[in-house]
């Protein structure tokens, strides 16, 4: 921890500002303090999908630091942030004589993997409602850790990760409100029903 604290600065950005650009070099792990980060595959054609949203105590760009050391993914602040930045060379020789923390680095890496895998297979096989059961729950079990909550994208952002358009998103949205699945005000949520969003989720 010594090691790690005197190789590290610790950055503020502000909501929309860039951590990170695809196809960057990498030079540092980055460790959030505070605040969400939106984590997006840039395409060709000019188009993003947002792949994940990260939160406080998560780390960014282990995939691609601990890879071919090119980020393969752009990440920007979505609201005001703090991020530790660790000298990727003091971070190194902390794995290499540390077993125990290195350990957990691969738990952390495998586990962001198998997330990515599940969503491609998610998009690929679940028809709409699926997907959008699977975003709500995102965002109830992964960050917020409640039924309760304010969508913290836009709707297009929203679409995006669902992997639909901004309009599809927006209907089946209001079908859920309608069916009484869940109470919507602007971008506050309640989910009313979790048995029925667990039961989309898992038909697909």
């Amino acid at each position: 921890m010594d090691l790690l604290i005197k190789q590290s600065n610790i950055i503020r950005y502000r909501k929309k500002e860039i951590i990170f650009r695809q196809s960057a070099r990498t030079s540092h792990i980055i460790l959030i303090l505070n605040g969400l980060v939106k984590i997006v595959k840039e395409s060709r054609k000019e188009k993003e999908v947002i792949l994940k949203l990260a939160k406080k105590g998560q780390f960014i760009g282990l995939l691609s630091v601990m890879g071919d050391q090119i980020y393969q993914y752009s990440a920007t602040a979505i609201e005001d942030i703090e991020v530790c930045m660790i000298d990727i060379n003091a971070f190194r020789n902390v794995l290499i004589n540390n077993g125990r923390f290195g350990l957990q680095i691969i738990n952390i890496i495998s586990r962001e993997g198998l997330y990515i895998f599940n969503r491609l297979l998610s998009q690929t096989h679940k028809q709409l409602p699926g997907r959008l059961a699977d975003v709500l729950l995102y965002f109830s079990n992964e960050i917020y850790n409640s039924t309760r909550f304010t969508f913290p994208l836009t709707r297009k952002e929203l679409a995006e990760l669902a992997g639909t358009t901004k309009e599809s998103f927006i209907r089946t949205l209001s079908e859920y409100k309608h069916d009484k699945i869940i109470n919507l005000d602007g971008s506050r949520v309640e989910i009313l029903s979790m048995d029925i969003i667990k039961t989309l989720s898992e038909l697909g």
